[in-house]
């Protein structure tokens, strides 16, 4: 039997922070049915003849300002990117020899594509794809099925394949999270009087035909509120980063910060247990865009909790992940 692969799979980012590869990847990632699902008649207009004109300069701006952020990950690549590398560094050491580990995103390079082909190349003909997304969602973990099987259409040799659909739940999962929000609150000389998670949104129409997502981002809240100890009004779920004219899962991250400290909430944790590594939805529009937001509102402490990114934990679990559910049999 030949050695099997494992194959880390992550949402992207332009390959540098330019407005011509933030277009590129836009385009690439807003033409996709499971993100946008207007008809393309309607939406290839709107996007091609405003969108791609307007975002990309503006979008590219905010990338540049997180760049080479967190410091602990160097590098010229996208954060996300450079985050994904070191994750797949941990998770190679845990499983050994016995599995070549790779990484790929689902939008911009390294591609889907590139990563099958580095596994077949060392000899890879049983595949474990792990998307790392929690919680499911048809416009990041099917998508990622949906990138896989475009990638492998014209192939006359398919590997057999094996895929990890969420860890929303899994206690080792809950347990890291628990375990990050500690160490970072340890580091402050102040306690915050609540501790928000907030998700990357998704339209309400979505939900209302059948996706699973906001079921299991509550439930993912509710299992880490119970493993910490805190009540409903100490630890609770919020949605952020809303784009277009549609209703998108409430509560709004941005809107219930900015009433907060009208309620005499003034010390604010925020965290996201959504993201597997921090990119520009915590770096930019958690950690700067709703900090400023908060404290112009009345706030007087704000802090922005990092993604479990390559924490041992976190690389644990992942391995785990892999071992237990996805190689089991082929090791």
């Amino acid at each position: 039997m030949s050695t099997p692969g494992l194959l880390l799979v992550n949402l992207g980012s332009p390959d540098s922070p330019t407005a011509k590869d933030t277009r590129r990847y836009l385009a690439e990632f807003l033409h996709d049915y499971r993100v946008i699902d207007t008809s393309r008649w309607i939406w290839c207009p709107i996007l091609h003849g405003i969108i791609l004109r307007t975002r990309p300069r503006k979008s590219a701006a905010l990338y540049e300002s997180i760049w080479h952020e967190p410091v602990a990950f160097p590098g010229d690549e996208a954060p996300l990117i450079r985050i994904t590398r070191a994750q797949a560094a941990g998770v190679q050491a845990r499983l050994g020899n016995g599995v070549h580990v790779e990484i790929a995103m689902r939008y911009g390079n390294p591609s889907i594509g590139a990563g099958l082909d580095a596994l077949k190349a060392k000899g890879c003909t049983n595949i474990a794809v792990l998307p790392l997304y929690p919680q499911f969602a048809g416009a990041t973990t099917a998508s990622v099925y949906d990138g896989v099987a475009m990638a492998l259409e014209k192939r006359m040799d398919v590997p057999e394949l094996r895929f990890l659909r969420h860890y929303y739940d899994d206690p080792r999962y809950i347990a890291a999270l628990a375990g990050s929000v500690d160490q970072h609150l340890s580091t402050l000389d102040w306690t915050p009087d609540v501790i928000m998670t907030s998700y990357h949104g998704l339209p309400q129409s979505y939900v209302d035909k059948g996706d699973p997502y906001q079921g299991e981002c509550l439930e993912t809240t509710e299992l880490l509120r119970q493993h910490m100890g805190k009540t409903e009004s100490e630890l609770y779920a919020t949605f952020q980063s809303r784009f277009g004219p549609k209703a998108w899962l409430q509560p709004y991250t941005d809107k219930t910060l900015e009433a907060l400290p009208q309620n005499g909430v003034k010390k604010v944790a925020v965290m996201m247990p959504g993201f597997s590594a921090d990119c520009l939805e915590t770096l930019e529009e958690i950690a700067e865009e709703a900090k400023e937001s908060f404290m112009e509102h009345g706030g007087t402490h704000f802090t922005a909790i990092p993604c479990l990114n390559a924490d041992p934990a976190h690389l644990d679990l992942l391995a785990d992940l892999a071992k237990e559910r996805l190689l089991n049999g082929w090791l």
